[in-house]
């Protein structure tokens, strides 16, 4: 087992903040479980249940004890989970680190993503000195590519058939993020 992570609170821009999982953010997941792609790309339950938000947010807690990364729930300036950003180790040994990121459908449009990506992405590359950030994202998908530009990550290419996304491979675009690349 890697030695257990601790995940901070982080500060943001326009009063946004990042911070750890709790069960009171059981609400969150069930608008999450309600959305038609987020459980599609991540582990949030869906058809939602009490047990299993509960299951859900005690993983969250279990991938910082277990060193696997650095779940965050992005709040907004007036205080509401609205989402989630994580930061994932996998690759670590190589330098590398992936992020993903939601936001609920009640709370799109308000920048609340691309603040916390790029508060997370800072911290990982300061804090942590991690060299490479990476994301990936669906071309379909140009809310979360404006969400991953307005962090200052950079579009490397087209990674074809590359992640499994419900019952059908798709193609991805990588994003990346180095140190250097932050003005």
């Amino acid at each position: 087992m890697e030695r257990p992570l601790h995940v901070p609170e982080l500060a943001a821009d326009g009063g946004v903040t990042l911070r750890p999982w709790r069960l009171s953010d059981v609400p969150l997941v069930r608008e999450a479980s309600e959305d038609d792609y987020i459980p599609l790309t991540t582990t949030v339950p869906s058809p939602w249940s009490a047990s299993a938000a509960h299951a859900f947010v005690e993983r969250q807690w279990d991938r910082a004890t277990s060193g696997a990364g650095y779940p965050f729930v992005i709040v907004d300036a007036e205080g509401r989970p609205v989402g989630s950003v994580g930061l994932w180790l996998r690759d670590s040994a190589q330098g590398r680190a992936a992020l993903g990121y939601w936001v609920v459908r009640s709370a799109r449009g308000q920048g609340a993503a691309a603040t916390a990506l790029r508060a997370v992405a800072g911290w990982a590359l300061r804090e942590l000195r991690i060299p490479r950030l990476e994301l990936y994202v669906e071309p379909w998908n140009t809310a979360s590519v404006r969400t991953a530009e307005r962090a200052g990550f950079q579009r490397e290419g087209l990674l074809r058939s590359w992640q499994q996304v419900g019952p059908e491979r798709r193609d991805m675009f990588m994003y990346s993020l180095l140190d250097g690349d932050r003005a």
